[in-house]
């Protein structure tokens, strides 16, 4: 096989094209404007001039058009704001680009290993039970055993028995809290992990709402303390000169899905650092930003241990290959007994995907 390659020219690309080439780097900077539309617009402004990426009498208020015309955003006194389908568009968008990087073998529902009642059918059947729904029954099948029954073929007579009905799988219901670390270390030493974070929590609310709606999601930042995030304000998600209050984000996580209703409750934990930080029975909060400190070390770890035994597995993703810290959350998933993850950021989508929509399991059979 051989490549020709040859400079990018934007005048060959149709305006289709352009328009979603553009779209989608609109997107990346918006998430890294913490959803400010013409922060996001400047810096495309910018990026396009120095690039050469608007082909000859496109400009970036042909853009800002088509994003009001798609109804993307909105204009304000103040400014350009996100619209509702703005947000939907950026969830719908990072969901699309986390699944494009799965293998078909692992991007499956969420099943569980029993039989029972879902909306899965399996291939196999079993005898007709009375209370069977009847959209289930295997009409090849009945009819086969049917004919079976009758001596010469002659008559056909189709009875109760005769009825076959599909087997089908159960598809769990599980509550989630997403927690994502908003330490200053989440955008140190030039490498901007704060913005992955957020478009794994963009997607994973999108692929909640459209395909297990079922399902629950809440998420929590935590610096120095630990704050819930209404699902529609994640794109505002901003990292701050914080310390790691891991211990306070497990507690919020567990109080809240204390409350749940559903038997599967289990917590996802993106972060890059080791927990530095303590709330006190005052208020006050502890910090120690130098090396492991034990105290809070033993507080973190008692909340992971808590969380075991209300059986709440919490799985970490983290996002350094420090030798110290790799350590440290080796021990804190022991305590836990739940699951760990040392991904890259080009696969951290892919990592928490695959986790959440194919290894988790019922406790309800």
């Amino acid at each position: 096989m051989q490549f020709s390659y040859s400079e990018y020219d934007p005048s060959k690309e149709s305006l289709k094209d352009l328009l979603k080439r553009m779209k989608d780097l609109y997107h990346d900077l918006l998430l890294q404007a913490d959803g400010d539309p013409d922060q996001a617009l400047e810096w495309l402004d910018m990026l396009a001039a120095r690039y050469n990426l608007f082909p000859k009498g496109f400009t970036i208020e042909d853009l800002k058009n088509a994003l009001k015309e798609e109804r993307l955003v909105t204009e304000t006194a103040s400014g350009l704001q996100m619209a509702p389908g703005g947000e939907r568009a950026l969830r719908q968008e990072s969901l699309d680009r986390i699944f494009s990087g799965l293998n078909k073998d692992v991007a499956g529902d969420h099943r569980v290993s029993a039989a029972g009642v879902g909306q899965e059918r399996l291939p196999e059947t079993r005898a007709f039970e009375f209370g069977d729904p009847s959209d289930l029954i295997d009409a090849t099948a009945s009819v086969r055993n049917a004919l079976r029954r009758g001596i010469d073929g002659a008559s056909f007579t189709l009875s109760e028995d005769d009825l076959e009905v599909f087997e089908t799988e159960h598809l769990s219901s599980c509550a989630s809290v997403l927690l994502i670390d908003i330490s200053h270390s989440m955008i140190l030493y030039g490498e901007d992990r704060i913005t992955p974070a957020k478009r794994v929590a963009l997607a994973l609310t999108e692929l909640i709402r459209t395909r297990y709606p079922k399902d629950g999601l809440r998420v929590i930042t935590f610096g120095d303390d630990a704050t819930e995030v209404p699902l529609d304000d994640i794109h505002k998600i901003s990292v701050g000169p914080f310390h790691t209050n891991t211990r306070a984000a497990l507690q919020m996580a567990r109080d809240l899905l204390r409350r749940e209703k559903r038997a599967n409750k289990q917590i996802l934990m993106i972060t890059d650092g080791k927990p530095s930080a303590l709330t006190e029975r005052n208020g006050e909060i502890y910090k120690n930003p130098f090396g492991l400190d034990r105290r809070v070390v033993a507080k973190t770890m008692d909340e992971a241990t808590i969380c075991r035994r209300h059986g709440i597995p919490i799985t970490t993703f983290m996002l350094t290959d420090d030798p110290m810290l790799v350590q440290f959350i080796e021990e804190f998933t022991e305590a836990n007994r739940g699951r760990a993850y040392f991904a890259g950021l080009d696969r951290l989508g892919a990592s928490l995907f695959v986790d959440y929509v194919k290894n988790r399991r019922s406790s309800v059979r």
